[in-house]
């Protein structure tokens, strides 16, 4: 049997006015999630976990299989993981963010989703001048970034896409080593300012990478590897550095496919074609799709619906159709949380789930696959059983 997990983050929402009360899921055209329904039993889950974060990094833990509770270190030993970052016992991973600050108030989490040739050079400069024995700053990809420090796991941290348009006077670090990383921040605005990277970009007419955000934080992340626990080989395919740091931290191997971006030009088709190749060798293979979430936390309604569509075509449409010679295989389809584009950042609450199984299909009535839909369904409130759901029922 062949298993594979297609999410497209934050996919799940709210009914929308605009959409005649329907959510954009619902108002999508996605004739291939609506057919594959038909056959698939399914229900409700939720990924997120009372008393962490509302966040991709606790859902998506939490959707392959890994219980939080026992688990969850923080965001950013995750993305860490995936960039090669080996934490020693004291120290602390920060996800750093490059993010637009104007008059004081968050403008831009992302910097208007600067290239990652961009970010690279903003980042080493900060290195050099804000580096120490102590801190030490990565590159990651566009916006997000890794700070690693000595101390500060205890730190509260605001997510900076959970306060756009509002005061970051409001929302500076607190606690121990909260000082140290205000200061950091603060100074961080004085030497990108004027980078020549930024001054481009304004000439451009776009967003200024004018500070860095500090949040995430957490010790080294350890999970139990798949092949151990569940007895699969596995790979992960996904643009975000956080999602590949969880596969990294289950053994689990990490497919790079040229041009993805985590955002809503990226690479769909080379992702349906990595997973197919995938599994060709591999027993487990799980896509994560950013842009759904991306659309949310900018509060676009039709660059939401437009992400759900390409989401069903070149993803869940793409992998149906290689997958249809083969015998013995399970799909799901999920999210790790809404995005609700009228909220603009992620909420708690169940999300909608499918899977379908080659050797049983369920053949219920044809209807559009959605929220709504699958409320009569199997729920399950500890998320990570979920996964034991999908790999061990027939």
């Amino acid at each position: 049997m062949k298993y594979i997990i297609l999410l497209a983050d934050g996919m799940a929402d709210e009914p929308v006015a605009e959409l005649g009360g329907k959510t954009p899921l619902e108002a999508a055209n996605t004739p291939n999630m609506d057919a594959l329904f038909s056959k698939s039993t399914y229900g409700t889950v939720n990924p997120l976990v009372k008393g962490f974060p509302l966040g991709s990094d606790v859902g998506n833990m939490t959707i392959m299989g890994n219980n939080p509770n026992e688990y969850y270190t923080g965001r950013a030993p995750m993305e860490a993981a995936n960039m090669g970052i080996d934490l020693g016992p004291k120290d602390v991973a920060f996800r750093c963010n490059l993010v637009t600050v104007r008059s004081g108030i968050m403008l831009d989490y992302s910097s208007g989703h600067i290239t990652t040739d961009e970010a690279k050079q903003l980042i080493k400069m900060i290195d050099k001048k804000l580096g120490s024995p102590d801190v030490r700053f990565y590159p990651g990809k566009s916006y997000r970034h890794i700070m690693v420090m000595k101390g500060g796991e205890s730190v509260k941290a605001t997510p900076p896409h959970d306060i756009t348009g509002k005061p970051v006077a409001d929302y500076w670090p607190k606690g121990a080593k909260a000082e140290v990383l205000k200061q950091l921040m603060e100074d961080s605005v004085f030497l990108l300012d004027g980078h020549e990277v930024n001054r481009s970009r304004r000439d451009a007419g776009k967003n200024a990478a004018n500070m860095i955000w500090l949040w995430g934080q957490g010790k080294k992340l350890e999970l139990p590897h798949m092949k151990d626990k569940w007895g699969l080989t596995g790979a992960v395919i996904s643009a975000v550095d956080l999602v590949n740091g969880i596969g990294v931290s289950m053994g689990l191997d990490i497919i790079n496919v040229p041009g993805v971006t985590g955002y809503i030009d990226t690479n769909y088709r080379g992702k349906a074609e990595a997973a197919l190749k995938a599994l060709g060798k591999k027993d487990f293979v799980y896509v994560h799709v950013e842009a759904t979430d991306e659309m949310g936390h900018n509060g676009d309604i039709k660059g939401k619906i437009e992400a759900v569509e390409k989401f069903d075509t070149e993803i869940v449409g793409r992998i149906v159709e290689g997958l249809k010679d083969r015998k013995e295989y399970k799909i799901m389809v999920t999210s790790d949380h809404a995005t609700p584009v009228k909220v603009r950042t992620h909420t708690a609450g169940v999300v909608p789930y499918m899977i379908y199984n080659s050797l049983k299909e369920e053949n219920t009535a044809p209807v559009k696959y959605g929220e709504t839909a699958v409320k009569n369904g199997k729920h399950f409130d500890r998320g990570w059983e979920l996964f034991e759901h999908f790999i061990k029922v027939a």
